[in-house]
């Protein structure tokens, strides 16, 4: 599987993700046990599928895996508060787990696409 092949992949998860926060805002909210803040989870859902569309639709996709990165430090400053002040702290933690994840994913590709 090429670099490429990769970003494609993640831009297609961004891209779920991005619409299921749009869609279901107070779903994924109490999945991953951040509470129900819809305005917040939408607008977190744009930045996703506008990152993800970027990725899906650049020969070379630096800068949108860049925006990836971006926003994954964003995601995981905003559940460090939720996990501050949330009594669901097993599943803020599980959530906090898999975006530190793709974050490193991200970041490699990110940075493997930089030099490429």
């Amino acid at each position: 599987m090429t670099d490429v092949q990769v970003a494609r992949g993640l831009g297609v998860f961004s891209v779920a993700l991005g619409l299921t926060q749009l869609v279901a805002p107070n779903w994924l909210g109490q999945k991953t046990g951040t509470g129900e803040h819809p305005v917040l989870m939408r607008m977190m859902g744009a930045r996703e599928l506008v990152s993800g569309i970027g990725v899906l639709t650049e020969d070379k996709p630096k800068a949108s895996l860049w925006a990836r990165v971006a926003g994954d430090v964003i995601d995981i400053g905003l559940l460090g508060v939720a996990l501050a002040k949330n009594l669901r702290r097993d599943r803020v933690v599980f959530s906090l787990g898999m975006v530190l994840g793709v974050s490193l994913l991200d970041l490699v590709f990110a940075r493997r696409m930089r030099n490429a």
